[in-house]
């Protein structure tokens, strides 16, 4: 109960200020926000740009605006930005090549420890004037996945591995079994709350719902299989929920952050969620993990 949780706050992601005030969009913001988070204790950052539709260069240039300063000043951040989605042809995007584009580009110019593999396609989505699902399917074929972990060995990233739902966590244990999966892999339980991923309306959610049998079907699945994880919850706060303090009595790590973040009751900012869940694991037993053990649990390469 004393080992060190990793605390990894998703900072933005596609919430904007309709939904909360507090998120950071502009450079100055998520600079701000991060030195603060930063200062406080948490372990990892995962941020989006002002725009998901940028691609290659011109992705790679808004989010080195941003943490070119941050990265200057705290080189050693774990940290990771996420995938570019050009919408206007689906949520797929033009290619799995230009959704990495922008990659190798921040690679070369500051450090970047971890990368992104989503290993399944999921729907997603909101409810439409009838309350009926509408939204889109979220695709990463074989080939998309498997582009993606090669992206990751060649360039020393550690993978993401975000889980919608079971079958993605299957792929993920196929690769294990290959002895395929790069180094630093982290699997990442996302649950989905009665107002899903997007907090357009609620009732159209994905994958599992954050429950304990929820999270005992994952470790199941995961049992014998020697791979950090955390859990997160999209669409809700994951504090209400018994996943949260089951995680961390199970071993298990914390993804927070008002990307995932949704309370039509309250607006709260990075820090106040992270400190909140501070005082949870501090409740608990475990405390925070410091930068130089997040890399050591998650075994990044370079370690």
């Amino acid at each position: 109960m004393e080992s060190p949780v990793v605390v990894e706050v998703a900072i933005n992601g596609g919430t904007f200020p309709d939904r909360n005030p507090n998120v950071p969009l502009t450079p100055e913001h998520i600079q701000s926000d991060v030195f603060g988070l930063l200062d406080a204790g948490a372990s990892m950052i995962h941020t989006h740009t002002y725009d998901i539709n940028l691609q290659g260069q011109a992705a790679a240039d808004a989010y080195l605006e941003a943490w070119r300063p941050i990265l200057e000043e705290r080189p050693d951040t774990v940290w990771y930005p996420t995938l570019s989605v050009d919408q206007s042809v689906g949520a797929k995007g033009e290619s799995v090549e230009g959704r990495f584009a922008h990659y190798p580009i921040i690679a070369a110019e500051v450090p970047m420890p971890i990368g992104i593999v989503d290993p399944g396609s999921v729907n997603l989505g909101y409810p439409d004037e009838d309350g009926l699902p509408t939204g889109f399917s979220y695709v990463n074929t074989f080939d998309d996945i498997k582009y993606a972990f090669n992206l990751c060995d060649e360039h020393r990233f550690g993978p993401s591995l975000a889980i919608y739902e079971p079958t993605f966590l299957q792929t993920v244990l196929t690769y294990h079994r290959a002895g395929r999966l790069p180094q630093g892999s982290m699997v990442k339980f996302y649950f989905g709350d009665e107002w899903g991923m997007f907090a357009k309306g609620s009732g159209v959610s994905f994958g599992l719902p954050p429950n304990a049998s929820s999270l005992e079907a994952y470790l199941d699945m995961l049992d014998g299989v020697d791979l950090p994880w955390s859990v997160s919850v999209w669409g809700g706060d994951l504090l209400k929920w018994p996943v949260a303090r089951m995680a961390l009595e199970r071993g298990g790590h914390l993804h927070i952050g008002i990307e995932d973040h949704f309370d039509p009751e309250r607006t709260p900012t990075n820090l106040e969620l992270f400190e909140e869940t501070k005082a949870l694991c501090d409740e608990v037993g475990r405390p925070i993990a410091t930068g130089d053990q997040t890399r050591k649990i998650l075994d990044l390469p370079g370690t």
